[in-house]
């Protein structure tokens, strides 16, 4: 692939030198994407005011094997979800959802697994900027992100025998191995968390549901902190860091939970 037309949207940008811009994109072709974008901070005809977060963008793009990285030609406008710049809720989130896919998202891949990706991520922004986010949509939204990215855990079944479990009660959660451990597995399993099946049975519905509609899954304030630190020690597993915009996310939405975060 040389010269290529696609849709994107920006993950990270920065300056490099005194008028070139590195940017890292999202698209339905490639994944992630870095390119340079040559005289973007000079020229308002190829570039005026698109390479942002928060902008969905269709791109020209040049990408050779004997170049580091593309070389990013021209960037239109297509849609802006500028709702997400007025609340700081809203902007906290679509800036921890934009980081985590900018560490995570591959470079390349099958053309279904990435079109599946950039879908997610447009709806996802799509989500944010359509309501105040509170801490049920950041938890459903950071797990559909792990789905999107193939890194989903397992939600209904031992990850090392593979019964399937039930029917209430609490179950062991093994974050390394990417899911719960049955009772007759979990005495062999070192550093398990403890989860209510009722957790993983309403987090396995949220990733059912339609985008739209995430707003209609019961789950009570229990469940959702043991969500919250569920997924916040199985997503760091998976960065081996803590993101930028994590902290201020928390500090943001709910700062109690920035007690329940691993170090």
């Amino acid at each position: 692939m040389a010269s290529f037309v696609t849709e994107a949207l920006v993950l990270r940008v920065f300056d490099f030198g005194e008028s070139d811009v590195v940017v890292h994109l999202l698209t339905p072709e490639t994944g992630r994407l870095a390119a340079i974008a040559k005289g973007a901070k000079r020229s308002r005809r190829r570039f005026s005011g698109t390479l942002d977060f928060f902008n969905q963008l269709r791109v020209q793009a040049d990408r050779r094997p004997s170049r580091a990285m593309a070389r990013l030609e021209h960037a239109v406008l297509l849609h802006t979800f500028q709702e997400i710049r007025f609340s700081p809720p809203r902007f906290a989130l679509g800036c921890y959802l934009l980081e985590l896919l900018g560490r995570l998202a591959p470079e390349g891949g099958a053309r279904a697994d990435t079109q599946r990706l950039f879908a997610f991520a447009t709806g996802a922004l799509s989500a944010i900027a359509g309501q105040e986010p509170d801490l049920r949509l950041r938890t459903l939204l950071e797990l559909r992100a792990l789905d999107a990215l193939g890194l989903r855990p397992e939600l209904r079944r031992c990850v090392r025998c593979d019964e399937e479990l039930g029917p209430a009660g609490e179950v062991a959660f093994h974050v390394a191995d990417g899911g719960p451990v049955c009772g007759a597995c979990a005495p062999h399993v070192a550093g398990l968390l403890r989860v209510h099946l009722g957790t993983l049975r309403a987090l396995d519905q949220g990733l059912r549901l339609p985008e739209g509609r995430l707003d209609r899954l019961a789950l009570p304030e229990g469940a959702l902190r043991e969500a919250r630190r569920l997924l916040a020690r199985f997503t760091r597993f998976h960065l081996g860091i803590e993101l930028r915009s994590e902290r201020f996310l928390e500090e943001i939405m709910d700062p109690s939970c920035a007690s329940d975060n691993p170090e």
